[in-house]
């Protein structure tokens, strides 16, 4: 089921979780593409505040190197659709290319001595 309306519940910053190497390159280009996953599923996966946390420990536990982006999702536009996927749940997925324009900022993800991941502040709008 796919949702392309605007929901006042939806944030407006939502998260990709992107290694190091493939963000920086993607900054150097100006455009991201997307992950091997992202470019398999036809869409680029993103999180909300909410979804991000469990988004790291499913699909990036124990991986270092990575990123946090938090993107501005008014720049993307019809674009960005909410789909449900895990539980049930709206995530955000991007039907084009990224431009990293949209970025708000990039931080480091670094893994905490348990294996998780340790989270800077998020934006919940």
């Amino acid at each position: 089921m796919m949702l392309s309306a605007y929901s006042a519940d939806m944030t407006k910053t939502i998260y990709k979780i992107c290694p190091e190497p493939m963000w920086r390159e993607a900054e150097r280009t100006g455009v991201f593409l997307g992950a091997p996953v992202d470019l398999a599923d036809g869409f680029i996966h993103f999180s909300s505040a909410e979804q991000v946390v469990e988004t790291a420990a499913r699909h990036f536990a124990g991986q270092d190197n990575l990123l946090l982006v938090a993107i501005d999702g008014d720049q993307l536009g019809n674009a960005l659709k909410y789909e449900v996927s895990r539980g049930g749940a709206l995530f955000p997925h991007l039907y084009a290319p990224l431009q990293t324009t949209a970025a708000k900022w990039v931080r480091a993800l670094p893994l905490k001595a348990d294996g998780s991941h340790d989270f800077p502040e998020l934006d919940q709008a």
